[in-house]
């Protein structure tokens, strides 16, 4: 039978938090971790892929360990980007639904430092942060770390570069005495550096869920395509897709833009997500993503963390990413919760050899996902080219006289014999057309 979290030494309180979460069983990394944590004995490093839950599994006992007799801040979490330090905050807060008197806050980069100040100078327990920002903190002496027992690394192989250069004036500010929690889904020589220089030389490592990609429900799945036709190949799976929810992940900024852009014209709903936006414009995005406004997120590496959205029906990898850890945390957003979903990687001929050498890495396999006829794309291609035609709304600004002498030419047409003729100068424009180049679509104003 398995372990319950009452097994694992949680206290009641989070334990009825759980249960209004509806959080019954834990994971394997839970299980592990919890007991260790809980018993506040060596500095730990916990190894688990993105969606096997290991929030909770520093969260919980971090919880049950702090002393509300105290005002000052006695954990300390730190976290690559806002969008994941934002989350481990609110995934804290709803642990801490019956510890009233446990005070959280998050501390992270990208908004505001004063209001944040402020926060700290009420009583404030844990604190969620991006790297940058507690430094800045610390700068300004606006934070206390003097009594901090813990300090949490979470994603560590996501800010290697920056610990490295930050951890020192970190650590000084701590007691001699602190723990240190590292998690992290992948364990480079890097991280083993950083395990080496600031964790103790008796610190317990364990590892969970290695063997897959964040869990079972992920079907890894690729597709190959030439370049001239990977757009066209894409949009006739988004329309396969349509009403779900789904990331499309992309090497660089400047990809994102170009292909949300190209999602935009043939009016699909989707928004871009890349680290040059204000964070103001990433949050609305998310707000939008998150409560179904838009259904398709096309973004850089950088939303990969932090995107904790049920329902995300499938990833995909619209460039082939360059490290194997990348791909691990970009499907991982898919099949959360116990879920299904599909990771689709889209490749060009030459990079098909990859696959075996990221079917070796992570453990992982691949089918090959059917590519569409060229009868099927020209078809969904003329549904997209009367999407725009339905969607794009009237232009006012036109002379009423022009309008009048186009619904003269128009008058004697039924909307069946319209949408005929409609029809045929739209294929007849686009057999026309060289072949060597691609289908362009007819841009409504």
């Amino acid at each position: 039978m398995s372990k319950q979290f009452a097994d694992l030494g949680i206290s009641k309180p989070i334990l009825n938090a759980l249960s209004d979460l509806n959080i019954v069983t834990p994971t394997e990394i839970q299980q592990k971790t919890i007991p260790l944590l809980l018993a506040n004995t060596t500095d730990f490093v916990g190894l688990a892929k993105t969606g096997t839950g290991k929030t909770a599994a520093f969260g919980l006992p971090i919880l049950q360990l702090i002393d509300t007799n105290s005002t000052l801040v006695q954990a300390v979490i730190l976290a690559p980007t806002r969008e994941l330090g934002q989350q481990i905050f609110k995934n804290l807060e709803s642990f801490a639904t019956f510890l009233p008197e446990v005070s959280i806050a998050a501390t992270c980069g990208g908004i505001p430092i004063k209001p944040q100040i402020e926060r700290l100078a009420s009583p404030t327990h844990i604190v969620v942060a991006t790297p940058g920002r507690l430094i800045d903190l610390i700068q300004r002496k606006a934070i206390n770390l003097k009594e901090t027992k813990f300090l949490v690394l979470d994603e560590a192989d996501e800010m290697v570069s920056i610990l490295k250069e930050s951890l020192d004036e970190i650590v000084a500010e701590l007691p001699k005495e602190h723990k240190t929690f590292l998690f992290s889904a992948t364990m480079p020589g890097t991280i083993k550096q950083l395990v080496q220089n600031y964790l103790s030389k008796n610190v317990v490592q364990v590892s969970a869920n290695m063997e897959t990609v964040g869990n079972q429900g992920i079907d890894h799945e690729y597709i190959v395509v030439d370049p001239i036709e990977k757009l066209d190949v894409l949009m006739h799976f988004l329309n396969s897709k349509e009403g779900e929810r789904g990331i499309i992940f992309c090497k660089t900024k400047a990809a994102v833009n170009k292909l949300a852009k190209n999602l935009a014209i043939n009016r699909f709903s989707s928004g871009a997500l890349h680290g040059s936006l204000s964070q103001g414009i990433r949050d609305r995005i998310m707000e939008q993503f998150r409560e179904g406004h838009i259904n398709i997120l096309v973004a850089t590496d950088l939303a990969a963390r932090g995107i904790d959205v049920k329902e995300i029906s499938y990833v995909v990898n619209y460039h082939l990413p360059d490290a194997y850890e990348a791909y691990v945390h970009r499907s991982g957003r898919t099949a959360r919760a116990g879920a299904k979903g599909l990771s689709l990687t889209v490749l060009q001929p030459e990079e098909v050899g990859e696959i075996a050498d990221f079917e070796k890495e992570l453990g992982i396999k691949f089918t090959e996902f059917k590519k569409p006829s060229s009868l099927s794309i020209e078809e969904n291609n003329t549904l997209l080219w009367a999407k725009q035609i339905f969607k794009t709304k009237p232009n006012h600004e036109v002379d009423a006289e022009l309008k009048t002498k186009i619904k003269t030419v128009f008058h004697h047409l039924t909307k069946e014999e319209l949408i005929e003729k409609l029809l045929a100068n739209y294929l007849l424009q686009n057999k026309n057309e060289p072949a060597e180049k691609p289908v362009k679509r007819q841009k409504m104003k």
